[in-house]
Parts: structure tokens; sequence; C-alpha cells
């Protein structure tokens, strides 16, 4: 079994902001799928379902970002899973524009909903399916531009590029991480 986990921010204030493409590509994903992410539970949103043979729950932590580990860390004690069955989609500012990047584990970064993961699942040890969402300009302030909406000459990049990591989540899923980050990673959309 494996926890597939979208970061993001929960509110319609928040829907379309760069810091939500890891609830996009949940939603994207339940929709190839058909999994209805709607059942409350482990501060989440969750929708269980099948990729091939592997059973699969969606989430969608409600605890806001930089809270995100509260949620996964109640989904990983109820099923009794360790981190390595985590995939976690999140919104990267350090790679290109509708890039994607797949990692098996490592650090978190500057990102604070994966500090959280690490931090209360005391692992590093997760795989993380990232997407580039642009540079802020050297002035601009990081949470106002990673909660900022994408230019309209833009949206169809990342459109293109949270498609693709869906794909890339399933075929991980099916046949293994190494042939995910084979087929997808550093792509730009």
């Amino acid at each position: 079994m494996y926890i597939i986990v979208g970061l993001g921010n929960p509110g319609k204030k928040y829907e379309g902001t760069r810091h939500n493409v890891g609830f996009q590509t949940i939603d994207t994903l339940a929709d190839k799928l058909n999994i209805k992410v709607n059942k409350i539970k482990f501060k989440g949103l969750v929708g269980e379902g099948r990729i091939a043979d592997e059973k699969v729950t969606l989430l969608k932590p409600q605890t806001f970002m930089n809270n995100s580990g509260e949620s996964i860390v109640e989904i990983l004690n109820f099923y009794k899973l360790e981190p390595k069955d985590l995939l976690v989609v999140a919104d990267d500012i350090d790679i290109e524009f509708a890039q994607l990047k797949i990692k098996k584990n490592g650090s978190a970064g500057t990102h604070n909903g994966l500090k959280s993961i690490v931090n209360l699942t005391g692992s590093k040890e997760f795989a993380r399916f990232k997407i580039g969402v642009g540079k802020k300009h050297p002035n601009e302030d990081l949470a106002s531009f990673v909660l900022s909406n994408f230019p309209s000459k833009d949206r169809k990049h990342i459109e293109n590029a949270i498609e693709a990591c869906a794909d890339a989540v399933m075929l991980c899923i099916r046949d293994g991480i190494e042939k995910a980050m084979n087929n997808y990673n550093n792509n730009i959309y």
C-alpha cells in the first residue's frame, strides 16, 4: 500500500496558486483513477483506490502547508506504514519552471511542507515528485510568490507538468521509482 500526498493549502483562496500544485496533482490522479478524494480523515481529504495491483490512498492534508507532517504522521500510524511508503508531490522554486524532478529521498531544502514531514516522521526516506513553479524576483517576498497564481501565459505549461507528474506517480507505483525517474526526471513541460 502507498500513500500519495499532494502538498498545498486548503480553501478557495489558495486554489490555483504555485504552492498548490501538489493538490492539483492529486486532483488529476483522482480523475485518472476514478477516485473521489472527499472523506475527511487524518486531518486531510482522502480517497482510496488502486494503481495496477497496489492499493493507494490519495491525501490532501488540510493542516496548511507548514504543518503537512501532522496529517501524514496520522495516516502512517493508522495504516502502520513507514515513510518509505509515501510519495509526496510538492512545488519547487529551485528547479526550472514546469520541470519535474523525482527523488527517492533527501533533505527538505527550503520547503516548509517537506520540513514538516521530515521533522514529524523523523525520516528523509520518502519519494518526492517536485514540480518547478518558477523563481521569484530578487526583491519579491517568498511567501507572496508561492501563494500567487500563475500568469495565463504559463498556465498550459504548469497543467502539462501536473499531468506528467500524475503519470509519473502511476508509473512509479506500477514499475518502480527508477523507471519513473528515467522517464520523467528533468523534463520540462
